[in-house]
C-alpha cells in the first residue's frame, strides 16, 4: 500500500521500482526459464543483432514487475568477470526518479560513489535519461527516467514475440494470466558490522526511513542468527530489508550466501501475487521448487489463535506449504523457493498481502528452519 509523498520537498524522490538487472551465464536459457517457471512475457531483447557487440539481453515482465536478463558473450567483458565471482546474481536495482540529475548530484554529494554520469540514451522512440550509483557490494542502483520514452524498454532494445505461449494455458483455466503483479521488497545482505552502515546510506543518500527492525531471538534459531532492519521511500513502494549475519553456534544462511556470492548482495526478491495458491501450483507444476514447511507449522494451536481468519483454509495452506502470518494491520501469505541458480544464493518469495505490512515476523523461526535444513543437505551448515 503506497502513502502519499510530496515529490517537491523531497531531493531524491524514488517513485518506484524501474527494473531488476540479473547477470547469468546463459541470457537465452535465463529468460527461457523466467518465462515458463515464472510466467513472465518477454518483451524486447538487444544483443549483437543490433550492433551491441558485448551481451544478450532478454527483457521479461510480469505487471509492473521487469527483469532485464543479461549473458556476456565475450570473455573479456566486465559482465562475465561479474559472474565468473558471483554467478548468476543482481547486478542492479534500478530506481524510477523524476529528476535524474537532480537526484545524481544530491547522492554525490551526501557521499555515494559514482558508476555513470547522467547522460541520455535516445532511438526513434524518444530519450531516456539514466545515471547510476554503487551500493552495496557490486550492486548498483541505476536511476532513470523514462518520461519522454515510448519504446519498448531502452534504447537499442527491440520488441520480441514471447519465448513461450502460455495462452492456451491460461485459457484452459490451468494457469493465472499473471503469477505475480509487482515486485514487493528485495533484500540484501551485507557483511557482519555493515548493516547499520548501509541504512544510514539510504537515509543520507535517498532519504529513506526505517520501517522495521529484527534483532535477538525474533529472527534466530537454535543455530543461526541473523539481524534485519528494513528501509523503504517514503510511498513505501520501494522497500530494501538489509540483512548482516549475527554470530550463532553454526554458518547462518548470510554467511552461506557471502560465501558462495562472495560478497554482498541480493538475497532474495519478493514477488507481490494476488492469488498465491494458483500461482505456487503453477510454478511447482513448471518444475520451482518451495521450501518444505513441517507438519507441525500447521498442527501447532498458537497459529490458529494468532492468525485468525484468513482467506484460505489452513489445510489448503498446508497441501502447499504456505506461510501465514497476522499483525496490527491485517495478514499475508507467503512461500519461498529454493536456489534459482546451481549456488546457494539468489532465491524468490512469494507473498500475497491483506492489509499486513510487515515481513512474516512470525514465520521466520520456520524460515530459517527450513533453510538449514537445506544448508545441512549441501554441507554448509
Amino acid at each position: 500500500m503506497a502513502a502519499p509523498q510530496d515529490v517537491s520537498r523531497d531531493p531524491f524522490p524514488v517513485t518506484g521500482l524501474d527494473y531488476v538487472h540479473f547477470m547469468v551465464g546463459n541470457a537465452k536459457q535465463a529468460a527461457h526459464y523466467y518465462s515458463t517457471a515464472f510466467g513472465m512475457t518477454c518483451v524486447a531483447y538487444r544483443g549483437p543483432e543490433q550492433g551491441f557487440r558485448d551481451y544478450a539481453e532478454y527483457v521479461l515482465v510480469s505487471g509492473s514487475a521487469r527483469f532485464l536478463i543479461s549473458g556476456a558473450v565475450r570473455a573479456d567483458v566486465a559482465g562475465a568477470r561479474h559472474h565468473a565471482r558471483h554467478g548468476d546474481g543482481v547486478v542492479d536495482i534500478a530506481l524510477e526518479v523524476p529528476d535524474v540529475d537532480r537526484a545524481y548530484a544530491h547522492a554525490l554529494a551526501q557521499g555515494a560513489t559514482g558508476r555513470s554520469a547522467p547522460h541520455d540514451l535516445t532511438d526513434e522512440h524518444g530519450t531516456v535519461r539514466c545515471a547510476t550509483i554503487a551500493a552495496y557490494g557490486d550492486t548498483s542502483h541505476t536511476l532513470v527516467d523514462r518520461s519522454r520514452y515510448r519504446g519498448p524498454f531502452l534504447p537499442g532494445f527491440v520488441s520480441r514475440e514471447p519465448i513461450f505461449n502460455r495462452r492456451p494455458m491460461i485459457e484452459a483455466g490451468l494457469q493465472p494470466k499473471r503469477f505475480f503483479q509487482a515486485v514487493d521488497h528485495i533484500v540484501g545482505n551485507v557483511e557482519l558490522g555493515k548493516m547499520d552502515e548501509w541504512v544510514e546510506f539510504y537515509h543520507r543518500v535517498m532519504g529513506f526511513t526505517n520501517m522495521a527492525e529484527f534483532i535477538g531471538d525474533d529472527i534466530a534459531t537454535d543455530y543461526s542468527a541473523l539481524m534485519s532492519k528494513v528501509v523503504a521511500n517514503g510511498t513505501r513502494k520501494v522497500k530494501f530489508p538489509l540483512n548482516e549475519p549475527a554470530v550463532g553456534k553454526r554458518k547462518s544462511q548470510i554467511d552461506e550466501y557471502l560465501e558462495f556470492y562472495g560478497g554482498p548482495g541480493a538475497q532474495h526478491i519478493a514477488l507481490a501475487t494476488n492469488d498465491i495458491l494458483a500461482t505456487v501450483d503453477a510454478m511447482r507444476t513448471a518444475g520451482v521448487e518451495f521450501l518444505a514447511t513441517p507438519d507441525s507449522y500447521y498442527d501447532d494451536p498458537a497459529l490458529r489463535a494468532r492468525i485468525g481468519k484468513v482467506r484460505v483454509p489452513i489445510e489448503e495452506l498446508r497441501s502447499r506449504r504456505i506461510l501465514v502470518d497476522r499483525d496490527e494491520d491485517g495478514y499475508l501469505l507467503q512461500i519461498f523457493t529454493k536456489p534459482a541458480q546451481d549456488r546457494p544464493t539468489v532465491f524468490f518469495e512469494l507473498i500475497e498481502r491483506h492489509g499486513s505490512l510487515g515481513f512474516g515476523k512470525g514465520n521466520f523461526k520456520a524460515l530459517f528452519e527450513a533453510i538449514e535444513r537445506e544448508q545441512e543437505r549441501r554441507g554448509n551448515l
